[in-house]
């Protein structure tokens, strides 16, 4: 077992405690669904999983907010969230209250899977986080201690080449790289601006602390438990004539974000 209760654990719990109070984007429940707009928002076809959820046990790691949860269980499934904060963990049961869902929230470390209590899943949807922790091998091992075999792993996670970058990093010709590519480099920056499209309360918010997981370590890591890649798309803005040095154009010169699907197939590949 993980010992959870470290300084990175502190800095993570602490730093999303005082977002939900700032009502960030992230910590805001999705209010206006249905099961069309689910769907859309979910995009389960585009990434070449199964579209029909229900009664599939899903979990959402590190997934609080009352965002993606909701949406799977308005399409039926049976709905797990896994979250290091008791904030974001209110909002999901708040959100499943206002549709007549349920859904059921356990608080802790994506580190130390145990408070499952054995507990296994079709389906492990787990949004950007990996970042936030130095070493992703820990966290894909839970993952597969409580996936189903043949069960999907989607990993959304911060594209290794630009982690660090932002559109701060203009110098008039492009975006700079400063930071080393290795493994578990600490990287800092200001929260972008529209993670506060209202106005935040007057909680001092630490900036997002987050570690380099390069590509090789993820991919890598993740063969060894069992899982063969099924999907990878970069995930980038498209904002044609977006002023150089804004946000909007960074997106579009330096994808920052990377979408895997994975499937659980121990054995598959002899590494098992």
């Amino acid at each position: 077992m993980f010992a959870v209760q470290d300084e990175v654990y502190r800095y993570n719990a602490e730093r999303w405690e005082a977002l939900v109070r700032a009502d960030a984007l992230f910590t805001r429940p999705m209010l206006d669904l249905d099961e069309d707009k689910a769907r859309a928002y979910l995009g389960l076809e585009r990434l070449g999983l199964p579209a029909d959820v229900a009664g599939r046990k899903v979990l959402c790691l590190a997934s609080g907010g009352g965002q993606q949860s909701v949406a799977f269980a308005l399409l039926g499934a049976d709905v797990t969230v896994f979250d290091i904060s008791p904030g974001q963990l209110k909002r999901d049961r708040s959100a499943a209250e206002h549709y007549g869902v349920g859904v059921h929230t356990v608080q802790g470390d994506m580190r130390d899977l145990s408070a499952l209590g054995g507990a296994s899943f079709e389906l492990v949807w787990h949004p950007y986080s990996l970042t936030f922790v130095p070493d992703c091998r820990i966290v894909f091992g839970e993952v597969r201690k409580v996936i189903d075999e043949g069960g999907h792993y989607y990993l959304m996670c911060a594209n290794p080449f630009f982690s660090g970058l932002t559109h701060h990093s203009w110098n008039g010709d492009g975006y700079t790289l400063t930071q080393p590519y290795t493994d578990e480099t600490a990287t800092s920056y200001p929260d972008q601006e529209w993670v506060y499209e209202r106005s935040p309360s007057g909680d001092r918010i630490r900036e997002p602390r987050e570690y380099r997981q390069p590509l090789s370590r993820i991919t890598n890591s993740l063969i060894r438990e069992g899982f063969d890649l099924r999907f990878l798309s970069e995930v980038r803005g498209d904002h044609p004539g977006a002023e150089p040095g804004s946000w909007a154009h960074f997106t579009g010169v330096a994808p920052p974000w990377l979408e895997f699907v994975w499937q659980y197939r121990p054995g598959a590949l002899g590494f098992r």
